[in-house]
């Protein structure tokens, strides 16, 4: 069956918003090439630039600290092997952990560019703007 570069970034999207998934799900639909680059936000603050194994390290390091998560995609706009992905992400926070208390509710609006070969995510650049954060 063919993959499409919409389907195949619906998939990722489903995957990491999702913390019934596991490192090994994620890892199917990312190329071994594969670069994240995530720019300064408030969970991040100086943004960072990972690889495959630390896109894998932070899945799930972030499936540690959170108690449920999501993604809504509201817009998801291809050519060729590029799309742009207009979402929102939100998560609550399971457990105590540095400034985030068990509890705190945390949304932000996504724009992403996401590049596909072979089937597979090979780059993921996103721009999170957070809401202020909200208790439970």
């Amino acid at each position: 069956m063919a993959t499409t570069t919409e389907s195949v970034v619906r998939r990722y999207y489903e995957i990491v918003g999702d913390l019934t998934y596991t490192e090994d799900d994620l890892a199917s639909v990312l190329h071994p090439d594969s670069t994240l680059v995530e720019h300064p936000n408030p969970v991040s603050p100086n943004g960072a630039r990972r690889g495959l194994c630390e896109t894998l390290d932070g899945f799930t390091a972030g499936r540690s600290l959170l108690s449920e998560q999501s993604f809504e995609i509201h817009e998801l706009l291809t050519d060729g092997d590029r799309a742009a992905v207009r979402a929102v992400w939100r998560g609550a926070v399971g457990r105590d952990i540095g400034p985030y208390k068990k509890g705190l509710e945390m949304t932000a609006h996504v724009a992403a560019f996401v590049t596909v070969r072979d089937g597979l995510v090979l780059e993921h650049e996103t721009f999170d703007c957070y809401e202020p954060f909200a208790s439970a």
